[in-house]
């Protein structure tokens, strides 16, 4: 989790992106992929730290089936996110930091353990919280003082 919160913390420094980022790990704990958000970088709506780093471990894996792999992440999915999780067929996704407002992992929806969609993915929540929550109040609060 800790390199997750590295890859936040370079999103928002590179470019004012929310500050989520994700590693996957694979099956011997190598970290094969890893991202920030990059929807501001890019203008991407689609370049969450999640699906950054899926299509980097697609590569490097030289499929798109992650079987065996862990998504570490510092915010929980979304929906969008969820369904390449279910997609990508992660086996198991960490996070820090609950999303109340379009959590798709146990909170407002859990896509990701929906067991009608195929997979039956381990989520493990709530590792090193306090960190992913702390730097997503700082920098909202900074982007509030800047407006």
């Amino acid at each position: 989790m800790r390199e997750a919160l590295a890859e936040a913390q370079k999103a928002f420094q590179a470019s004012e992106d929310v500050p989520v980022g994700a590693v996957i790990v694979n099956e011997l704990g190598e970290i094969i992929a890893r991202a920030g958000n990059q929807k501001e970088l890019l203008g991407d709506p689609t370049a969450h730290a999640e699906i950054v780093a899926i299509r980097q471990a697609a590569q490097v894996v030289g499929d798109w089936r992650l079987n065996g792999c862990t998504l570490v992440v510092t915010l929980e999915p979304c929906v969008m996110c969820a369904g390449a999780i279910q997609a990508a067929r992660i086996s198991r996704v960490v996070f820090g930091a609950w999303d109340e407002k379009v959590g798709a992992s146990g909170s407002l929806y859990d896509v990701v353990r929906d067991r009608r969609l195929g997979s039956q993915i381990e989520v493990i929540t709530d590792v090193l919280s306090s960190e992913s929550n702390t730097l997503m109040k700082d920098f909202f609060m900074q982007k509030r003082e800047n407006n």
